[in-house]
């Protein structure tokens, strides 16, 4: 398969060389690399100078440099790229004296543990940067790669491995790459913290949520499952987050009678790696969890979608207490989109009256197999 373009390539390509540092995080093996080459590629007319962090010496050598030091590194490049720079020691102040003392130069730094990075750069580097988030492919990315009609045969395929760019390329391999992300990268960057004391709650904690994927979540009945404090078991689910494995659907409430407001799901950023850590790559015809994966797939790609096309969009679910539930909801600019997920496409949904007469929403629609296409593209 040839080189798979990604969409925030062009809105990057368009910042380079205008006065800001260009930050891009995402999971391990979502594909930075090949961006990086694009990018050094599309400026091969500018002289590079490309820092591996997850080499030793490079860590040293970035460690706390003076700007005389920085700018004999440098040189006569115009172009520097930092890759894991989460691993060099203070690299937002680093970035910050190129920004500020070496204007003509442009840094393009990539991390895979957004807690990490985001810590070190946020303060120093406030209105000096642009940011940007790189998940696994997407379906809006592949069908515009090949075309609607080859995504939409490949579509109940992708439900089941994913869309990490090496499982996409690598076709009879799916399961072998999945079960080698799961295992050794997953959870990599989070191990790396001081504060992950006990791995093997992390792994029982990630079993939890891929069993209750599209159900609302406690993290009370968490703590009592797995054993471990409240807190833990909330720091857990935030750095998880931050490491680009889950996101949480918060409920949404403007303090209308009788709507729940406290509660939360969780879903994964990918299929594939939400199946391998259920040890099933069954087909959905064989699958009792198939209404589930379904909507963890929906979800995620409208949500990749808004967020690669930069929307301001938000995302929740809806639940009444007298159990009337809608699975999305999607508000920008004070405007609401509501959506019930089916996977049976003669499946279908009227909206709750006490949804519609609070939020008016400007559309509901049950989105199945045959109307995925419209709900993920829609605005776009």
């Amino acid at each position: 398969m040839s080189l798979i373009p990604r969409s925030i390539f062009a809105d990057l390509e368009r910042e380079f060389f205008g006065g800001k540092a260009l930050i891009v995080m995402g999971p391990r093996q979502s594909g930075k690399t090949t961006l990086i080459n694009m990018l050094r590629q599309r400026f091969s007319d500018r002289k590079c100078l490309y820092l591996n962090a997850d080499d030793p010496f490079v860590r040293n050598q970035w460690q706390d440099p003076s700007l005389a030091e920085i700018k004999r590194i440098i040189a006569d490049n115009e172009l520097v790229i930092i890759d894991e720079a989460q691993r060099i020691k203070n690299i937002g102040i680093n970035i910050k004296m190129i920004v500020d003392e070496i204007p003509q130069v442009q840094v393009l730094a990539t991390g895979s543990s957004s807690f990490e990075l985001s810590n070190a750069i946020n303060e120093p580097l406030t209105g000096r940067k642009y940011e940007y988030s790189l998940y696994p492919l997407s379906y809006v990315e592949m069908c515009e790669h090949h075309g609607f009609w080859e995504e939409r045969k490949a579509l109940e395929g992708r439900v089941i491995y994913g869309y990490y760019p090496e499982v996409v390329t690598s076709n009879g391999k799916e399961k072998r790459i999945l079960k080698e992300l799961a295992d050794n990268y997953l959870y990599r960057d989070i191990y790396s913290l001081e504060q992950i004391n006990k791995p093997r709650l992390l792994e029982n904690l990630v079993q939890a949520l891929a069993l209750q994927v599209s159900r609302e979540v406690s993290v009370n009945e968490l703590s009592q499952l797995l054993g471990a404090d409240r807190a833990t078991i909330d720091k857990y689910l935030s750095l998880l987050e931050k490491a680009y494995v889950i996101y949480k659907l918060p409920a949404l409430s403007r303090n209308h009678r009788n709507e729940i407001k406290k509660s939360r799901k969780y879903y994964f950023w990918d299929n594939g790696i939400l199946n391998a850590i259920l040890g099933n790559f069954n087909e959905l015809a064989q699958r009792a969890d198939a209404g589930a994966l379904w909507e963890n797939f929906i979800i995620s790609e409208r949500i990749k979608a808004c967020k690669n096309a930069f929307r301001g969009s938000r995302f929740y679910f809806w639940r009444s207490v007298q159990m009337q539930e809608i699975d999305f909801v999607e508000e920008e600019s004070a405007a609401f989109w509501a959506a019930e997920i089916k996977l049976n496409p003669k499946r279908r949904v009227r909206i709750p009256k006490s949804f519609a007469d609070n939020y008016a929403p400007q559309g509901f629609e049950t989105v199945n197999l045959d109307s995925f296409y419209e709900f993920v593209m829609r605005g776009l």
